[in-house]
């Protein structure tokens, strides 16, 4: 049986998820599906207006907006292509209207926040390669096509290309440029289109070079072009980024894009902290050897009011921090660029952060769970991702491809406990401010419940699953029985802070991928306690993540 899909379009033909023949999961699963509630798992998500200061804008500015969000629209239905098919075929077939909300939510039938489970009955598990692999390919077929061929190999391996099936059955590589050109074509002429009306030199010649790597991908000047850009108001990240879709090997880039504002009194803020980068990077606690690649100098740091996600951006669980550009050869030239976004923070926050707080943290700690802590930990996680290495010291390559399906999951773990040592540092220098460090740890306690809901298909919720267990087990923090409240033990959680980065950063230097698997496997689950305690999230109607009503 045959979904009509991109490799259709191709006359390259994909399987149907689960097609062979039924299996007690897929029954069991549809099952689970025929019975869900639709209603209770939309009312996981609560809704937010993205809004943004336009006051300051120029009237050309202001024209530009409409032409960016159009861009950034045509991005919904090339994810929609990559993580599931045919989007208009499914919703036809869906005559709940809470149904149909998740499915849009979700970019198709299977709940993000819930492992992927499948809730519409009959479309089986969602594929770990999406769309990007053929369904029937295996991962030994696919290591044999790349070893076959020098040249093929690093196409059917790129970030920029589906791996599809030739009229012999053998695997080929389809660039996007080819596979999506009529959508990126338009986009190309929206971004054009937005350049004439841009009076920052560098956000026009960044929307020009954006525009030509849509239909060549080749992104490194474009994205070499958007670090270079300082002065301007409006920005807009827009093409194919980030590989977590790709849960099969993290190779494949999915389309995605924010429309942002930036906030310039905020931003002034962040400055200081990007000289800092060199020592910080030098004192992580780690062997010299697994911190040798000095930090971009390049980097900044800046807060941004968001006006529209959409993709892969805007999929279950909504991300509140952007660290670009993925390219490690750019990063060691440039450094990268951390984005805050301070309203979809706020939102997460005050509607999920402290509620879950009222629940699960100890009475007395909960006045240490504040939004300045929240934004510096959130903030410091973007920084971490430049810390450490690109590069493995073993000769396995970088890091992102030694680690293959765990890379993500290493990298947004290694993200929050090196931005938790970043905070700790800065705390003992006198570089935070007012608050106390304890803000940091009790917010960052709080955070873990929060993130750990995204469930396991998820980069960011498989890390704190991680950080959780791995804390418990040092004695990071201690639960009330009673009260079925935790408390930060404040000298045992700093301990915790160096053994974790120690160990995710040699993990990662190593490119040891064996290991790798062996931490996921004994930490990556989440006990009956904690499920326990996330019950009573739920019981409480608390809400797991935002979904967005955005546009002009």
């Amino acid at each position: 049986m045959l979904r009509t899909t991109l490799a259709a379009a191709l006359v390259l033909p994909v399987l149907m998820a689960g097609c062979g023949g039924a299996s007690d999961e897929d029954a069991a699963s549809d099952e689970d599906a025929a019975s869900m509630n639709y209603q209770e798992e939309l009312d996981k998500y609560t809704s937010f207006r993205l809004e943004a200061d336009l006051g300051s804008l120029t009237e050309r500015q202001r024209q530009m907006l409409p032409l960016l969000m159009e861009a950034a629209d045509v991005m919904n239905g090339l994810f929609w292509r990559q993580s599931y098919g045919d989007r208009d075929a499914l919703l036809a077939t869906i005559e709940d209207p809470a149904a149909r909300q998740l499915a849009e939510i979700n970019y198709g039938p299977w709940d993000r926040l819930a492992d992927n489970a499948a809730f519409i009955p009959g479309v089986g598990a969602k594929p770990e390669g999406a769309e990007f692999y053929p369904h029937d390919m295996t991962k030994e077929e696919f290591e044999a096509a790349v070893a076959a061929s020098a040249d093929d190999g690093v196409a059917l391996k790129s970030l920029y290309t589906l791996v599809r099936r030739d009229d012999e059955g053998g695997l080929v590589a389809v660039p996007y440029s080819e596979a999506f050109r009529e959508e990126l074509t338009v986009v190309a002429d929206k971004l054009r289109a937005a350049a004439e009306l841009a009076d920052e030199r560098g956000l026009k010649r960044y929307l020009e070079l954006r525009a030509d790597a849509l239909l060549s991908d080749d992104y490194q000047p474009s994205d070499l072009a958007w670090m270079e850009m300082k002065d301007n108001t409006i920005d807009v990240v827009i093409g194919p980024i980030e590989f977590y879709e790709d849960q099969l090997y993290g190779y494949k880039a999915a389309f995605e894009a924010y429309v942002l504002i930036k906030d310039k009194a905020w931003s002034e803020r962040l400055e200081k902290y990007v000289s800092m980068l060199g020592e910080l990077q030098e004192g992580l606690p780690v062997a010299a050897e697994y911190k040798q690649e000095p930090p971009g100098g390049n980097s900044d740091l800046n807060a941004y009011d968001a006006l529209y996600y959409a993709g892969d951006s805007n999929a279950g669980a909504k991300t509140i921090a952007i660290n670009l550009p993925n390219d490690e050869e750019v990063q060691l030239q440039k450094g990268a660029r951390r984005l805050q976004l301070k309203n979809s923070m706020r939102a997460k926050f005050e509607k999920i952060l402290l509620p879950i707080a009222d629940v699960l943290i100890a009475e007395d700690q909960r006045r240490n769970v504040d939004f300045d802590a929240f934004f510096a930990n959130t903030m410091f996680h973007e920084v971490a991702h430049g810390l450490g290495i690109k590069e493995t010291i073993t000769g396995r390559g970088s890091v992102r491809e030694a680690m293959k399906d765990h890379a993500s999951a290493l990298e947004e773990g290694k993200a929050d406990i090196l931005g938790l040592y970043m905070v700790t540092e800065l705390h003992g220098r006198g570089e935070m401010g007012d608050g106390e460090l304890m803000d940091n740890y009790v917010t960052f306690l709080a955070g873990i419940f929060r993130s750990v809901r995204f469930g396991a298909s998820s980069a960011h919720g498989v890390a704190n699953t991680l950080r959780f267990n791995f804390f418990e087990e040092m004695g990071a923090f201690s639960r009330d029985e009673d009260r079925g409240t935790y408390r930060v033990e404040f000298e045992q959680m700093r301990r915790a802070v160096d053994a974790l980065s120690e160990k995710i950063l040699r993990l990662q230097g190593e490119g040891d991928y064996d290991g790798a698997s062996r931490f996921v496997d004994e930490m990556g689950s989440i006990g009956e306690q904690l499920q326990a305690d996330l019950d009573r999230l739920e019981a409480a109607a608390i809400p797991v993540d935002v979904v967005f009503e955005q546009g002009l």
